[in-house]
């Protein structure tokens, strides 16, 4: 993980993995209850928090993995007094009717912890197939990619490679490698994205096992 290397750009990638958990930050932040302008600024404190007091450095690396760390410092931060104080002046004990505002709409059956779990899957997700668009263009391959977006995270049934390959007019064989390989690559990316968090193999197979759970897609 390189925001725990001893190296000249160790504050730098630790910055940029925490802009990456923002997402999942807010989510949990406002599924505990605390509205819209609170919430951005307890999210902001917490984060300016933990890079200034350099937190990440205290998590033994036996513990595992940064994002269930994390959850746990953001969890202590957040029942401070003075967080909570700080929230309550700002409105903090208005219950929120939705997250939408946030891209982590959540329901009265999911608990604060399934919000920051599943918003942190869906935000990796969606860098890995950034990167894998980005790949696509550069190799010319924009409108493929763009038709075929769909069926990469989950397999699709026969009849929608009929119709994907029919609108493309490609082979059914010829679309079915395609996806295959796009597949492959997203799954690399994602490893990528989730290997900057963890510090063994074992740690990321739990992770990529975690994501699955979160955005509800089964094993292949």
């Amino acid at each position: 993980m390189k925001a725990r290397e001893d190296a000249p750009d160790a504050r730098a990638a630790l910055e940029a993995l925490c802009r990456s958990y923002r997402p999942p930050v807010l989510a949990y932040v406002r599924s505990r209850g605390y509205p819209p302008e609170a919430a951005e600024d307890l999210v902001q404190g917490f984060f300016e928090r933990f890079l200034d007091h350099a937190w990440h450095a205290t998590a033994e690396r036996a513990r595992g993995r940064f994002r269930a760390y994390l959850l746990t410092m953001l969890k202590r931060y957040l029942s401070s007094s003075e967080i909570e104080a700080h929230a309550r002046k700002r409105g903090g004990d208005v219950r929120i009717e939705s997250l939408e505002e946030t891209h982590a709409a959540g329901n009265d059956e999911e608990t604060p912890e399934r919000t920051f779990e599943r918003v942190w899957a869906i935000t990796v997700l969606a860098h890995a197939l950034a990167r894998l668009r980005e790949e696509a263009t550069a190799a010319g391959k924009r409108e493929l990619f763009e038709a075929l977006r769909e069926f990469l995270v989950e397999r699709p049934d026969e009849a929608d490679y009929a119709r994907a390959a029919e609108r493309l007019n490609l082979r059914r064989n010829t679309l079915a490698v395609a996806v295959h390989r796009l597949r492959a690559r997203l799954r690399e990316l994602i490893e990528d994205e989730l290997a900057e968090t963890t510090t063994a193999p074992n740690e990321l197979d739990e992770e990529l096992r975690e994501m699955r759970s979160a955005l509800g897609i089964e094993a292949a």
